[in-house]
């Protein structure tokens, strides 16, 4: 099911594939959860993990109508300066914060990735897939016959893939910091630190197979709406109560 696109019976280039996105994203994770991060590292890790998103976001997308190379571009430029602009951003506010001690600040540092990458990822999907906002989406009875095109099951399509991609880099981007700060003060860590990055990466490993497969199980990816809450036209159009739509992932 990963491998092959539902709408365009395609194979998936492998590093975009869903099934991909753990082995192929988890080095960027670990790039992204670096200490003591330069502005250069930080606007690197940044660009290199929605350059990511945004492959898989389009990879995955609904294909059932076509998607212009210049709306791919126009998005793909909006989510990595949403992405960068944010992570740079806090960083400097919070080393220009007096009130915290440089323990504090490194700890609060290691944090900053999350609400640049969820609030980027919502950037991402909606700049990456806004043309299905304004064409609409196929929507299917219950035998796979297309009823018409819906802007409103878009809508629904787009709003669940932005959810699924904030709850994504929650255990990710949270977990990590929080294990690493507790392992870092043992003597083990102490006496051996080129185990660091190794063992963090091993966490964030862990923390990606954990939250990948509850953040895709949030929506099905052919999901199911009432024809009542569609426009009138593809009400009219069927007798079937509900109509599905692939969703994305």
């Amino acid at each position: 099911q990963a491998i092959i696109h539902p709408d365009t019976n395609e194979t998936i280039f492998m590093p975009f594939r869903m099934s991909g996105y753990i082995p192929f994203g988890t080095p960027i994770v670990v790039g992204l959860l670096l200490p003591n991060q330069t502005l250069a590292s930080t606007v690197f890790w940044q660009w290199l993990n929605q350059s990511h998103n945004a492959c898989v976001n389009y990879a995955n997308r609904n294909a059932t109508k076509p998607s212009p190379t210049s709306k791919f571009i126009q998005g793909y430029l909006g989510a990595v300066i949403s992405a960068v602009s944010i992570a740079v951003g806090l960083n400097v506010l919070i080393q220009r914060a007096n009130k915290f001690t440089p323990a504090t600040r490194l700890l609060i540092q290691r944090f900053v990735p999350f609400p640049a990458v969820a609030s980027a990822n919502i950037c991402n999907v909606v700049l990456m897939r806004h043309t299905e906002l304004e064409e609409g989406i196929d929507v299917l009875d219950s035998n796979g016959n297309i009823v018409g095109s819906s802007r409103i099951a878009a809508k629904h399509a787009l709003l669940e893939t932005a959810l699924t991609r904030v709850v994504l880099p929650m255990p990710i981007l949270v977990l990590p910091p929080i294990i690493m700060s507790i392992l870092e003060k043992t003597s083990l860590l102490r006496s051996r630190p080129r185990m660091i990055l190794p063992i963090q990466s091993l966490v964030c490993l862990a923390a990606f197979g954990l939250a990948l497969p509850l953040a895709i199980s949030l929506f099905p990816q052919m999901s199911e709406i009432e024809t009542s809450r569609l426009e009138p036209e593809i009400a009219m159009a069927t007798i079937s109560k509900t109509v599905i739509y692939n969703k994305g992932l």
